[in-house]
């Protein structure tokens, strides 16, 4: 089942390097925009639960798709730009295993946990 999830999101990932393809921007904009979504992280400045709101709001594929629908739908190359942007960081991020976060910390994602915890890096320290 993993390797299934693994191949849907490189899929939500080529299908949007197939619409950046096809927009009127340069390739270097793709990995110059690429990681704009992870300054959602900002929000855990202000806290775990905050932050997870902020990092789980820029890395929903459904806002990905409503941006991106209506850059299309009203002829706005920029929002079909942001739209294609989001899809494509967060079908990357979920094929390293990083998920929507849950408000108990940054390594809780509902693909399991991420990353070294602080209380492990102090057992190995």
């Amino acid at each position: 089942m993993k390797n299934l999830l693994k191949l849907e999101e490189l899929a939500e990932l080529l299908l949007a390097v197939l619409v950046f393809a096809h927009l009127p921007y340069a390739w270097w904009v793709l990995p110059a925009t690429f990681l704009l979504p992870d300054l959602s992280l900002l929000g855990y400045l202000a806290g775990p639960r905050i932050g997870a709101v902020c990092y789980n709001l820029a890395h929903h594929k459904a806002l990905a798709v409503v941006v991106g629908v209506s850059g299309w739908w009203l002829g706005s190359s920029l929002l079909l730009l942001a739209g294609t942007v989001l899809l494509l960081h967060s079908a990357f991020d979920r094929l390293l295993g990083y998920g929507l976060k849950y408000a108990t910390g940054f390594h809780d994602t509902h693909l399991g946990p991420v990353g070294v915890r602080p209380t492990e890096m102090q057992l190995i320290s």
